[in-house]
């Protein structure tokens, strides 16, 4: 499947993909930094979000395929792979199957463990929304409410609105699909014999649960070259919480002794 990406800057490529009903546009800013210094980045829609192709088929393993059809497409090597929530459950699999072609892993608040389901409130308010009765961003806006309390998240889902014709909003992502197969996203790797040695990061945010110290020995049980970060003040949006602290942090990572 051919993606949607964004394109910023040159020199070492750098990928990022981006959570569940995520898209690449919500990284432009951070996406534009790092172009600006010495990076090719690409912002990447996973299948069936933003600009991206939608599809029956969603899964990790199709996902992994789209990204190494990309970097084929691209002639693409020595790359380092950003990935936030599944995107970065995305990036996991996608360096255990093509270590060769990375440089650097970065996962952003993303362990290989099991999670079970916990998007089913906004699968419902998602689901809740009739494109044929409401006409506005302020209704959707509404009626996500009732099932929505947290402003940040539902913000977050309504960047995701657009206008299909002259009259009806629709969402980017398939949430069909996403709404039968998400419980998908949450399986976990399976350990055996599965092993990652390009250098990673694992960066959590301080607020989150999706990284637990407890966490630890299994990650690098599969990530054996791996370090663990905390991000202070922010949760599992660890980007968006605190954008100029991960900006930093990465920038460490990817390009060490670079001048702030």
């Amino acid at each position: 499947m051919k993606l949607f990406f964004r394109k910023y800057g040159s020199g070492q490529p750098l990928l990022i993909l981006h959570g569940l009903f995520g898209q690449s546009d919500n990284w432009n800013t951070l996406a534009k930094q790092f172009g600006e210094l010495g990076f090719e980045v690409y912002a990447i829609d996973l299948r069936n979000h933003g600009l991206s192709p939608h599809s029956d088929a969603w899964n990790y393993p199709v996902m992994v395929d789209d990204i190494a059809e990309l970097v084929e497409d691209q002639k693409l090597s020595g790359i380092i792979l950003l990935g936030h929530s599944m995107g970065g459950r995305v990036a996991m699999q996608y360096a255990t199957q093509h270590a060769d072609k990375l440089d650097k892993l970065i996962v952003a608040d993303m362990a290989p463990k099991a999670y079970p389901p916990h998007h089913d409130a906004i699968i419902e308010a998602l689901l809740s929304v009739d494109f044929a009765l409401v006409k506005s961003r302020h209704e959707v806006d509404q009626q996500l409410s009732l099932f929505i309390k947290d402003n940040g998240t539902k913000q977050f889902l309504l960047k995701n609105l657009y206008w299909k014709n002259d009259t009806q909003l629709g969402w980017r992502f398939n949430l069909d699909v996403i709404a039968r197969n998400y419980k998908e996203i949450g399986v976990a790797f399976d350990p055996d014999g599965l092993r990652c040695y390009t250098p990673s990061w694992f960066i959590r945010g301080e607020r989150s649960d999706y990284i637990l110290d407890s966490d630890w020995p299994f990650i690098q049980q599969i990530f054996p070259d791996s370090q663990l970060l905390t991000i202070p003040g922010a949760g599992h949006w660890v980007h968006a919480d605190q954008p100029r602290l991960f900006y930093e942090t990465v920038l460490k990572i990817a390009k060490p002794g670079q001048v702030l």
